[in-house]
């Protein structure tokens, strides 16, 4: 195919291509798509793609090293913290935490922030005891907890908390110092959105499908010496330690999402790392807040400074259903989909991850504008 050919062939691609505000799997760099996609049947002359290539050859272990090590510059991990590349999504780690750092004479201090912090209680439960630290059920999880190091007991196992709740649509914005207690953080939907010290943290684990790469792959960052707690009594397979020791090899691992999840990496570093990615999400989110606030036909009923910068939840004044699904069909029809909040609260969700560029936002605002001056 010429090279008139194949540029038109693209064009015509792209402008096809939706503006997606799915919660996960959600949208990904298209500069990474097109990398993938060039690579795909044939991965730098190797003859194979990475899907057809053994975990154990030199060109997947060149992949698997690549993409450790550039997380590892993003995120500065010390060295005395494990990268891990697992599967079983954040929902296996609800399970495998307490498996590898708690017993059932141990407790584990949770804060409640919504559904998922509700699913890892549930599976806590089976293996420790569980506190609740603090809760936000009061405000229907429409306001976080106030945290301070009096809200844990310093004997527990570790203190637990989720840092962005899709869901609802807050995000903790500062985490709470808890001194020698180690804090595990699910970050499944806000990793790799903004700086962090990493010292400050026992384990932090995320399911890749929201801002690293497809569904597929979970990133576990865990210090060194909290592996060592694990019983021998746990299955090998749930073992953090076990897996360290084999550089996550101990299994055949998700090949291609790991590969996908390095090109998102070095697309992050292009792009001026994690301090370019934060400052560029916190211009779309408040584009975007400042049209819902703006705006009289819209709301937002999460508290202000609890906001996520990656899910957007609002409303349509008096919580108008009809209206609400009336604007999910327009959007929908002008190229703005997964716009319904989720099955359980209702209302609406934009994802704005770190892949959604800010012309999205910006067109998806005027939308906005024009929407509401029809209806109001």
């Amino acid at each position: 195919m010429s090279p008139e050919l194949k540029l038109k062939e693209r064009e015509s691609i792209m402008s096809k291509r939706i503006v997606n505000f799915s919660a996960g799997p959600a949208v990904l760099p298209e500069s990474v798509l097109e990398e993938a996609q060039s690579e795909l049947l044939n991965y730098r002359d190797s003859g194979m793609s990475v899907m057809e290539m053994s975990h154990r050859s030199a060109e997947f272990e060149g992949i698997r090293n690549d993409a450790e090590a550039n997380l590892r510059t993003l995120l500065s991990i010390p060295d005395n913290y494990s990268v891990l590349f697992l599967q079983g999504g954040a929902t296996q780690q609800f399970a495998m935490l307490p498996m590898n750092l708690a017993s059932k004479e141990s407790s584990v201090d949770l804060v409640q922030t919504g559904s998922w912090t509700k699913k890892a209680t549930k599976e806590h439960q089976k293996i420790t005891t569980v506190n609740i630290a603090a809760t936000g059920e009061s405000d229907n999880f429409l306001k976080l907890p106030t945290l301070s190091a009096s809200s844990f007991n310093p004997t527990a196992a570790y203190a637990y908390m989720c840092s962005n709740n899709t869901i609802f649509g807050t995000q903790f914005k500062q985490f709470p110092d808890t001194g020698e207690l180690p804090l595990v953080v699910d970050m499944s939907s806000d990793i790799l959105s903004r700086r962090l010290d990493i010292s400050k943290f026992g384990v932090i684990f995320a399911g890749a499908q929201k801002n690293v790469g497809p569904s597929g792959v979970t990133i576990v960052i865990v210090r060194n010496d909290l592996m060592e707690r694990v019983s021998d009594d746990i299955p090998d397979i749930f073992k953090y330690s076990v897996h360290a020791k084999a550089d996550s090899l101990y299994n055949t691992p998700p090949t291609y999402g790991i590969y996908m999840a390095g090109l998102v990496f070095k697309w992050i570093l292009d792009q001026g790392g994690l301090a370019v990615i934060e400052e560029k999400n916190d211009i779309k989110a408040r584009l975007l807040y400042n049209a819902i606030d703006e705006i009289p036909l819209f709301y937002s009923p999460v508290e202000e400074k609890d906001r996520s910068l990656m899910n957007v939840v609002f409303r349509i004044r008096e919580d108008n259903d009809a209206l609400e699904a009336q604007f999910v069909k327009e959007a929908t029809a002008a190229g703005f989909t997964n716009l319904k909040g989720h099955r359980s609260v209702g209302g609406l969700r934009a994802s704005i991850y770190n892949a959604q560029p800010l012309a999205n936002i910006e067109a998806f605002v005027s939308f906005m504008e024009t929407f509401a001056q029809n209806n109001s």
